[in-house]
């Protein structure tokens, strides 16, 4: 996995790579993990009395041993994902817990039930290993409220992740159910995104409502922290929600996005044609895209269309096309064939703004220009079918 700046979140720090795959800690871990800290401080001082300000040092401690929990619970879907071939890009830590990013859906609603069951079931087995520790301790000690603030919350991480809605793992396990019954993902997507969106809004109401019926054990600021990050929390949830159904409906359209279909039409002119007289072709032959070829029509370069707008028109006359151009490497060549997944996969390893798109026996079809890649995802995102190229787009 590459560590560049194009996977590195914004101002996230890189922790490690378990299992080949990058963690990365967000800043916004820093603001719960402060959060913690100081919350479960307060409630050590009414369990352990005499600890004093070392107290914080012992809720620290809890923060960064929950997360590691956290992390854990993650490491169970990467395994998983893994194992079934499907690519991880990263896991970040970060506000709200944590998430691994995926790259690929499994391919079967089975395969999707166990990815997603995975988490919770670990965190489960986490809180187990917890409870049995802490039969070996008294519970009026440090070890003790460690070990019991550590089962109890991986117990409620199991549990608020089985929640039925998406992005929450039991959202996901909803999702492999009603695939399995209806044989349509997206049918499954449709039903655990909508699940999460209602569990969003019970969480928006639900949490201050609970801590209003606190009562004296609540003080002010203790409701008003809890219904700013139940507020939170529910715009976490509706957003993964909405997020998830944008991806699902890319996904379902991904197949329909294909280099044959985004090229341009492309008309073949030498470099030292005047880009007046290239321009004229073009329009002439209602293309869209400029090739550049030697003496035999071998294409030596594409045209790049952003340095064409740089030329003032009353220059191009005397500008030789070539000097617009883009040699023609190794990865600018595409098959017309390539299409969905494999055709991103061949795109984001040699990113570029246009490329040549060729046939089988090698002939140039025309030019797929990235900026309708762009476009045709955006279209699918919004459940629309892609605008080919060819048709002016």
């Amino acid at each position: 996995m590459s560590d560049s700046k194009g996977d590195r979140p914004a101002g996230a720090l890189l922790m490690g790579r378990p299992f080949g795959v990058p963690v990365y800690v967000t800043p916004a871990w820093f603001v719960i993990a402060a959060l913690i800290t100081w919350t479960f401080g307060g409630q050590i001082e009414v369990l352990l009395p005499g600890l004093g300000r070392a107290r914080y040092l012992v809720a620290l401690f809890f923060a960064v041993a929950f997360y590691g929990s956290v992390l854990v619970h993650e490491l169970a879907h990467t395994v998983v994902a893994l194992r079934l071939s499907l690519p991880v890009r990263r896991i970040q830590l970060q506000f709200f817990g944590g998430v691994s990013e995926i790259e690929k859906d499994a391919e079967t609603p089975g395969r999707e039930f166990w990815l997603a069951f995975a988490g919770p079931l670990l965190s489960t087995l986490l809180g187990g290993v917890f409870l049995l520790a802490l039969l070996l301790v008294r519970s009026a000690t440090v070890p003790g409220v460690l070990l019991a603030a550590l089962m109890l919350s991986n117990f409620v991480v199991a549990a608020f992740n089985l929640l039925p809605g998406m992005p929450l793992d039991g959202g996901r396990m909803l999702r492999a159910a009603v695939w399995k019954a209806t044989g349509r993902p997206m049918a499954g997507t449709l039903a655990a995104a909508w699940a999460g969106r209602v569990l969003a809004l019970a969480v928006l109401v639900g949490l201050p409502t609970w801590a209003a019926y606190q009562g004296a054990a609540q003080t002010m600021t203790t409701t008003l922290i809890d219904a700013v990050l139940g507020a939170m929390l529910a715009a976490i949830i509706w957003n993964g929600a909405g997020s998830s159904l944008r991806i699902a409906r890319l996904r379902e359209r991904l197949p329909e996005l294909s280099a044959r279909g985004l090229a341009r039409p492309a008309v073949e002119v030498t470099a030292d044609t005047p880009l007046a007289e290239a321009l004229r072709q073009l329009e002439q032959a209602g293309a869209r895209a400029l090739v550049v070829v030697d003496g035999a029509g071998v294409p030596t370069a594409l045209v790049r269309e952003h340095m064409v707008r740089t030329i003032p028109e009353h220059r191009r006359p005397w500008t030789a096309t070539g000097a617009v151009s883009r040699a023609l490497e190794p990865g600018l060549r595409i098959a017309a064939a390539l299409a969905g997944e494999e055709l991103l996969d061949v795109l984001r390893a040699n990113p570029a703004a246009e490329y040549l798109v060729l046939e089988p026996d090698g002939a140039t079809l025309g030019v797929l220009a990235a900026v309708d890649v762009e476009q045709a995802f955006a279209l699918a995102m919004s459940g629309q079918p892609p605008i080919p190229a060819a048709s002016g787009a």
